[in-house]
């Protein structure tokens, strides 16, 4: 077995086990492929993040969970119960918390292009605030919330020009980025300036995100750095106070063995330390701020199960394990060649002695899940194979390619397990079809 075994894995008989449950008995109860969330993780890894915002930050301050990670009611519910904010990006994502009763006076709107209806539509859902990316939606904000008469509460999101080649994580915070308005440029002063001027909207502070998958890097630190600097700067221009600075997301996750283990309490203690310094080196008020993970909160609670179809031998070339599922339900490979382990989960004590690609079942070669992988030369059809750290980013990017469906979506909770997410059925599949 691996030696990557994160705090809900074990083996126990052979047989794998997440969140304390048989991961067999799940496949047999359930099928494949299967989604399966451990709930008491989710809480977990919130935990961590609210214990440290209120320990090492501004008064104030606090995490939202960034629904892209992954999407269903029951996540919003547990965020209501666990007092996280949530964001949000689109209409479907604010139709889902809203649905699930979570109080949307603590989301916070997303995405750098938001229509006219879906402006509507959040304000009509009582989103507490937008993210506003550009000077064309500030004015679009401004008159939908004039034809409603209310007075909308923003944060602009502005590109700090972290340089993106001292990490390596997908960068969104450089000069040219399709996001947020550039503070080198000067257009964050002016964006600043325009939305102070308006009647029907409350700037509330600042917004920038530099990254995703950060592990070791001062990536939090210089971004921080960089906003504070313009706080002050504004302050002394203006007279304007932001009350809110949001750094975003991205702290990293274990997907392989050569994966840092971060630990979120101490970077967030770091980062504290160094907001609470550089402001009083600018001598400003540290304004509360805000940390939107999302992958770092759902992925280790998140595991996929699937089982084998084939096994392909080319001797002197290479093997291939075929599973019943693929790049529909998990296209983090084809994308972006991101790495997963894998494990038998029904014969945990087997040798890993073949080397292999465990692909999927669609007409594409580059429908791959892991490549270069070591499973046991004795698997076979019907096998079970369990895929880790697969919360994020699976099943909130699964697609209908070739018409296959999307899998279940099953939560534990101790000794409980219930569906989240019906299986999706070839009526759901053809249900819109005329």
């Amino acid at each position: 077995m691996s030696d990557y075994i994160c705090g809900n894995i074990s083996a126990e008989g052979g047989k794998l086990f997440f969140g304390g449950h048989d991961t067999t008995h799940l496949a047999e109860k359930y099928g494949t492929p299967l989604y399966v969330y451990d709930e008491q993780r989710i809480r977990h890894n919130c935990r961590i993040y609210r214990h440290a915002m209120s320990e090492y930050l501004p008064r104030g301050s606090f995490p939202l969970y960034a629904g892209k990670a992954a999407c269903f009611r029951a996540l919003y519910r547990i965020m209501s119960e666990e007092n996280m904010g949530v964001d949000v990006v689109s209409s479907g994502e604010i139709y889902t918390a809203f649905s699930a009763g979570f109080d949307m006076r603590n989301a916070f709107f997303h995405g750098n292009c938001k229509t006219d209806e879906d402006i509507a539509y959040a304000m009509e859902c009582g989103v507490g605030y937008f993210v506003v990316d550009n000077r064309d939606e500030l004015f679009a904000v401004n008159r939908e919330a004039e034809r409603k008469n209310i007075k909308q509460k923003i944060l602009l999101r502005l590109t700090p020009g972290v340089d993106p080649h001292t990490y390596s994580a997908v960068n969104t915070g450089c000069v040219d980025s399709k996001f947020g308005n550039a503070i080198e440029t000067g257009q964050a002063s002016e964006i600043t300036r325009d939305a102070l001027a308006l009647d029907f909207v409350t700037l509330c502070g600042f917004h920038c995100h530099v990254g995703s998958q950060v592990f070791g890097e001062d990536v939090f630190e210089r971004a921080a750095e960089i906003m504070l600097r313009f706080i002050a700067e504004t302050e002394t221009k203006i007279g304007y106070h932001a009350e809110i600075l949001n750094l975003g997301g991205g702290f990293g996750v274990r997907y392989i063995e050569s994966d840092p283990d971060i630990d979120i309490d101490n970077k967030i203690k770091t980062l504290g330390i160094h907001i609470s310094l550089c402001s009083k080196k600018l001598g400003i008020i540290a304004p509360r701020i805000i940390l939107e993970p999302g992958r770092s909160i759902v992925a280790d609670a998140g595991m996929t199960l699937y089982t084998v179809g084939s096994v392909k031998k080319i001797p002197g070339y290479k093997n291939y394990v075929a599973i019943d599922g693929g790049m529909t339900d998990n296209p983090r490979f084809a994308l972006y060649g991101s790495r997963y382990t894998c494990l038998e989960a029904g014969m945990t004590g087997r040798e890993h002695d073949m080397k292999c690609d465990l692909v999927g079942r669609c007409c594409e070669s580059g429908d791959i899940i892991a490549k270069d992988i070591y499973l046991s030369s004795s698997v076979k059809r019907g096998d079970l194979i369990a895929v880790f750290t697969t919360g994020a980013y699976n099943y909130s990017m699964a697609s209908n390619y070739n018409r296959l469906l999307i899998p279940a979506v099953v939560m534990i909770n101790g000794q409980k397990d219930y569906i989240a997410v019906k299986r999706q059925t070839y009526a759901d599949l053809a249900g819109n079809d005329m």
